[in-house]
């Protein structure tokens, strides 16, 4: 589509007020978590005031769009997206040097000690950091006065909707640390205001300092936007589809979930097992009858700090697959169960969430999708996901001029190896249990399977639960022959081997390069940077690490198994940890930066 196309489309559609807001040019953008960033300044974490930094590096390689994962106050686990609260911002963010509060001596010499214990090391984050300087605000906080402070309470008036609970909700969490909010004691697990006034008269101090620190986060958050959007960059929110059962939305809002309910994914080929989240799905009959003023008021929150939101799981607008909260027995089923109410039932949400902000919405529209979704997107004018990978028909990987419009194309996601490792590891192969599952499914034999696996897969190739196929394996019929069962029975089996057998012979293919490249070069990388570049979606968003593999050295440093963001299904320490390779003023500095900016220029972005 030339400019003229895209903007009759997009201007057109039932987002036209939030593309005009922003523009209807191509962009390329970056994803990253803040927590993985850091620089001279930042104390144990990435922090609010860094997201600047980073912007001064769009503005050097020409990208447009900083897009980031949810910035939400977590619980333990550390898992942005199973946050405490779908509003509050968590402090751990906080730069304790630009504070709305002059500091002592004493304090600035503490807080320097702070920097030098939590050195980024080791390339993981220490989430011990958000302790700590929880400590040091309320060092800084207790004592003070601030009910005389006009920016404070105008604050406190404006967000009256979640402030207050979140921080009842903070403080009545510290005082029963062990013990979920279903463990609290009656008066405090059933949340009215008469039920826990009492409690709020006793920790009046404690309750208004989780509010400044929301303050000094909502302050610090607006001032750090204002600074970007003068840079013409966009800042893209990530907005948690779900929430913590262990959160303040659900403390203060029971009837809005579905309680007894864990919201998940229906198994496919890529998560053999399926996925249970442990998250309440939302009770969208109640939410309604209240006139979605949950929904509503968190993106208007939003709005502050945003230009555009990504929706995540957006199918789950349509319908999400539950299961029972305290049985992994049960088989799960979508809600609603009947296919025909999904469209109507997600319409009905993304126009309350229209109505609500002028934030452009980009939905992720990943994993197994209703075929509602693909024409909804398109007539609201909202972007999905075209993952380049997956993004595949008849088995071949779609030219990139059949990319959708409405789309962000990406190489990787926060869920996702990333493209280096991908190609290294994953590309040809397919999952070792799903393997096992469909041969147990279609009623192999153990012993059987595991002789045939032997055959059909290339031992030397294979590893981390992976299989890499055989050559020699060249139709559909062996695999039957070889496992002694009819193809019907085995058909996901067939399927993914379709998908994955000489995946990367297909893959340079569809580069249009010649040769053998088995081996990763930054040529390479760079004709992929291209590829994702020049697609026809209107944005193309990349992991900040994907592009920074054009960089040798980097590349080694990220070319690991283990290296990525988050592996879907597990509870694993590595999860949600990573720091980025090198500091935001060494990235400022990269060799490969004009390299960068060269791709994007060319792609018309």
């Amino acid at each position: 589509m030339n400019d003229k196309e895209i903007n009759s489309y997009l201007l057109n559609s039932r987002t036209a007020i939030n593309w005009k807001k922003i523009g209807t040019k191509r962009r390329a953008g970056i994803a990253v978590p803040l927590f993985s960033l850091y620089s001279k300044t930042s104390t144990g974490i990435g922090e609010l005031t860094d997201l600047v930094l980073l912007a001064e590096w769009c503005l050097k390689t020409g990208i447009s769009i900083i897009q980031l994962l949810p910035l939400n106050d977590v619980g333990s686990d550390f898992a942005p997206y199973s946050s405490v609260s779908s509003f509050a911002i968590d402090p751990m963010y906080l730069n304790l040097n630009k504070l709305n509060v002059v500091l002592s001596q004493e304090q600035m010499h503490k807080l320097e000690i702070l920097r030098k214990k939590f050195r980024p090391l080791f390339g993981r984050v220490n989430y011990k950091i958000k302790n700590c300087k929880i400590e040091f605000l309320w060092d800084i906080y207790k004592g003070r006065k601030t009910d005389d402070i006009v920016n404070y309470t105008a604050f406190k008036n404006s967000n009256k909707y979640w402030l207050h609970d979140y921080a009842v909700y903070k403080v009545i969490a510290e005082n029963n640390i062990s013990k979920g909010w279903v463990e609290w004691q009656e008066g405090l697990r059933e949340f009215s205001i008469e039920t826990t006034s009492h409690f709020e008269k006793l920790n009046y101090e404690r309750i208004e300092f989780y509010k400044w620190i929301q303050w000094q986060l909502y302050e610090q958050f607006c001032e750090v936007k204002n600074v970007i959007s003068k840079k013409g960059i966009l800042i893209m929110g990530d907005i948690p589809f779900l929430v913590s059962r262990e959160s303040a939305d659900v403390w203060a809002h029971q009837n809005y979930f579905h309680l007894q309910l864990s919201a998940g994914a229906p198994p496919d080929m890529y998560f053999a097992m399926g996925q249970k989240w442990g998250m309440p799905p939302y009770n969208w009959n109640a939410i309604a009858n209240d006139g979605f003023t949950y929904l509503k008021e968190k993106l208007k929150y939003a709005e502050n700090f945003y230009d555009m939101y990504r929706i995540d799981h957006f199918v789950g607008l349509f319908r999400v697959w539950v299961s029972p909260a305290n049985d992994f027995t049960k088989p799960g089923s979508f809600m609603p169960k009947e296919e025909y109410l999904w469209e109507a039932h997600g319409r009905k949400i993304i126009d309350a969430m229209l109505s609500a902000s002028q934030m452009l919405p980009c939905g992720e529209d990943l994993g197994t999708v209703p075929a509602c979704s693909y024409h909804v997107l398109y007539e609201y004018g909202i972007p999905g996901i075209d993952f380049q990978r997956y993004y595949k028909s008849n088995y071949n990987f779609n030219r990139l001029h059949e990319y959708r419009l409405n789309s962000a194309a990406v190489l990787s996601t926060h869920d996702s190896s990333f493209w280096v490792n991908w190609w290294k590891f994953e590309a040809g192969t397919i999952d070792e249990k799903l393997y096992e599952l469909i041969c147990e499914k279609a009623g192999i034999p153990k012993g059987h399977y595991n002789y045939a696996k032997t055959l059909l897969f290339n031992k030397s190739l294979s590893g981390n639960g992976r299989l890499y196929w055989n050559s020699e394996i060249n139709s559909p019929n062996i695999i039957s022959e070889i496992l002694h069962t009819q193809s019907e029975l085995i058909s996901s089996l067939i399927y993914a081997y379709g998908e994955s057998f000489r995946e990367k012979e297909k893959y340079i293919q569809f580069l249009q390069l010649n040769g053998e490249f088995s081996e990763i070069t930054p040529n390479l990388i760079k004709r992929v940077l291209e590829s994702i570049n020049f697609s026809n979606s209107i944005f193309s968003i990349q992991l900040l690490q994907d592009y920074l593999t054009l960089d040798s050295e980097l590349c080694k440093k990220l070319n690991k198994y283990s290296s990525r963001i988050n592996t879907p299904g597990t509870i694993n320490r590595n999860n949600w940890s990573q720091l980025q390779p090198i500091s935001l003023e060494k990235l400022l500095e990269l060799e490969i930066n004009p390299v960068i900016k060269e791709i994007i220029k060319s792609s018309g972005r």
